[in-house]
Protein backbone atom coordinates (compact mmCIF):
# COMPACT_ATOMS: atom_id res chain seq x y z
CA UNK A 1 0.00 0.00 0.00
CA UNK A 2 2.46 2.25 0.71
CA UNK A 3 4.16 2.22 -2.85
CA UNK A 4 0.46 2.25 -3.85
CA UNK A 5 -0.82 5.32 -1.75
CA UNK A 6 2.19 7.27 -3.16
CA UNK A 7 1.25 6.77 -6.86
CA UNK A 8 -2.20 7.34 -6.24
CA UNK A 9 -2.24 10.20 -4.28
CA UNK A 10 0.18 11.94 -6.46
CA UNK A 11 -2.71 11.19 -9.05
CA UNK A 12 -5.41 12.86 -6.70
CA UNK A 13 -3.61 15.38 -5.97
CA UNK A 14 -2.49 16.58 -9.61
CA UNK A 15 -6.54 16.05 -10.47
CA UNK A 16 -8.36 19.31 -8.48
CA UNK A 17 -11.26 17.39 -9.04
CA UNK A 18 -10.46 14.27 -7.57
CA UNK A 19 -8.24 16.42 -5.02
CA UNK A 20 -11.94 17.44 -2.94
CA UNK A 21 -13.77 14.00 -3.39
CA UNK A 22 -14.95 11.53 -0.89
CA UNK A 23 -12.63 8.82 -3.22
CA UNK A 24 -9.70 10.63 -2.31
CA UNK A 25 -10.85 10.71 1.84
CA UNK A 26 -11.89 6.72 2.10
CA UNK A 27 -8.31 5.49 -0.04
CA UNK A 28 -6.30 7.74 2.40
CA UNK A 29 -8.47 6.20 5.37
CA UNK A 30 -7.98 2.42 3.77
CA UNK A 31 -4.20 2.70 3.56
CA UNK A 32 -3.64 4.49 6.91
CA UNK A 33 -5.48 1.63 8.58
CA UNK A 34 -3.37 -0.82 6.98
CA UNK A 35 -0.16 0.82 7.33
CA UNK A 36 -0.81 2.12 11.04
CA UNK A 37 -1.20 -1.38 12.78
CA UNK A 38 1.20 -2.60 15.38
CA UNK A 39 4.11 -3.25 13.07
CA UNK A 40 7.48 -1.55 13.47
CA UNK A 41 8.80 1.01 11.32
CA UNK A 42 10.85 -0.20 8.16
CA UNK A 43 13.58 2.95 9.72
CA UNK A 44 13.43 1.16 12.95
CA UNK A 45 14.59 -2.16 11.31
CA UNK A 46 18.21 -3.06 12.84
CA UNK A 47 20.51 -5.43 10.53
CA UNK A 48 23.03 -7.36 11.65
CA UNK A 49 25.37 -9.84 8.98
CA UNK A 50 26.22 -12.45 12.11
CA UNK A 51 23.08 -14.50 13.06
CA UNK A 52 22.32 -12.44 15.94
CA UNK A 53 21.82 -8.99 17.15
CA UNK A 54 24.52 -8.38 19.55
CA UNK A 55 22.81 -7.88 23.32
CA UNK A 56 19.57 -8.89 22.00
CA UNK A 57 17.90 -11.93 22.21
CA UNK A 58 15.44 -13.40 19.31
CA UNK A 59 12.17 -13.90 20.06
CA UNK A 60 10.45 -15.19 16.95
CA UNK A 61 11.58 -15.94 13.36
CA UNK A 62 9.58 -13.95 9.98
CA UNK A 63 11.33 -15.92 7.04
CA UNK A 64 13.21 -14.69 4.50
CA UNK A 65 13.25 -10.78 3.80
CA UNK A 66 14.83 -9.66 0.65
CA UNK A 67 14.92 -6.12 -1.25
CA UNK A 68 16.29 -5.74 -4.31
CA UNK A 69 16.83 -3.31 -7.51
CA UNK A 70 17.79 -3.00 -10.96
CA UNK A 71 19.52 -0.22 -12.47
CA UNK A 72 20.59 0.32 -15.73
CA UNK A 73 23.37 2.83 -16.97
CA UNK A 74 23.12 5.85 -18.40
CA UNK A 75 24.82 6.41 -22.08
CA UNK A 76 26.19 10.06 -21.10
CA UNK A 77 28.01 8.47 -18.12
CA UNK A 78 28.90 5.16 -20.33
CA UNK A 79 30.74 7.81 -22.20
CA UNK A 80 32.52 9.36 -20.28
CA UNK A 81 33.36 6.00 -17.55
CA UNK A 82 34.81 4.58 -21.38
CA UNK A 83 37.05 7.78 -21.37
CA UNK A 84 38.08 7.79 -17.45
CA UNK A 85 39.06 3.78 -18.63
CA UNK A 86 41.29 4.47 -20.70
CA UNK A 87 43.56 7.11 -18.43
CA UNK A 88 42.62 5.15 -15.25
CA UNK A 89 40.88 5.93 -11.80
CA UNK A 90 37.42 5.81 -10.38
CA UNK A 91 34.46 5.70 -12.09
CA UNK A 92 32.27 7.83 -10.02
CA UNK A 93 29.32 8.13 -11.52
CA UNK A 94 29.33 4.48 -11.33
CA UNK A 95 30.09 4.23 -7.38
CA UNK A 96 27.32 6.96 -6.92
CA UNK A 97 24.90 4.52 -8.88
CA UNK A 98 26.16 1.51 -7.13
CA UNK A 99 25.76 3.50 -3.55
CA UNK A 100 21.94 4.51 -4.41
CA UNK A 101 21.16 1.13 -5.81
CA UNK A 102 22.43 -0.81 -2.60
CA UNK A 103 20.33 2.11 -0.01
CA UNK A 104 17.33 1.39 -2.67
CA UNK A 105 17.82 -2.51 -1.46
CA UNK A 106 18.18 -1.87 2.21
CA UNK A 107 15.31 0.10 2.23
CA UNK A 108 13.45 -2.32 0.72
CA UNK A 109 14.01 -5.39 2.38
CA UNK A 110 13.68 -2.96 5.93
CA UNK A 111 10.21 -2.17 4.58
CA UNK A 112 10.19 -6.36 3.64
CA UNK A 113 10.63 -7.39 6.99
CA UNK A 114 8.85 -4.51 8.87
CA UNK A 115 5.44 -5.70 6.59
CA UNK A 116 6.63 -9.21 8.16
CA UNK A 117 6.54 -7.80 11.83
CA UNK A 118 10.49 -8.13 11.74
CA UNK A 119 12.42 -5.33 13.89
CA UNK A 120 15.53 -6.90 12.91
CA UNK A 121 17.32 -8.80 9.85
CA UNK A 122 20.38 -11.28 10.45
CA UNK A 123 22.50 -12.98 8.47
CA UNK A 124 22.11 -9.73 5.79
CA UNK A 125 23.75 -10.55 2.37
CA UNK A 126 23.91 -8.04 -0.45
CA UNK A 127 24.83 -9.32 -4.09
CA UNK A 128 24.96 -8.19 -7.35
CA UNK A 129 24.51 -9.54 -10.83
CA UNK A 130 23.90 -8.44 -13.96
CA UNK A 131 19.90 -8.91 -15.67
CA UNK A 132 21.26 -8.04 -19.37
CA UNK A 133 23.50 -5.66 -20.70
CA UNK A 134 23.99 -2.45 -19.09
CA UNK A 135 21.70 -3.33 -16.11
CA UNK A 136 22.78 -5.04 -12.69
CA UNK A 137 20.80 -5.80 -10.12
CA UNK A 138 21.52 -5.47 -6.37
CA UNK A 139 19.83 -7.94 -3.77
CA UNK A 140 19.54 -7.43 -0.14
CA UNK A 141 18.83 -10.76 1.53
CA UNK A 142 18.52 -11.91 5.18
CA UNK A 143 16.31 -13.12 8.13
CA UNK A 144 13.65 -11.29 9.70
CA UNK A 145 13.10 -11.59 12.97
CA UNK A 146 12.21 -10.31 15.93
CA UNK A 147 14.29 -9.05 18.92
CA UNK A 148 14.19 -7.77 22.74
Amino acid sequence: CFSTSRAMMAVFNHNSLLARSPARASFRALCQAATTETLPAASAVQFSTTESIPGRSITAYHGIAQGSTVRTKNVGHDFLAGIRQMIGGELSSYTELLREARAEAMDRIARDAASKGANAVVSLRLVSSSVSAGASEILAYGTAVTVK
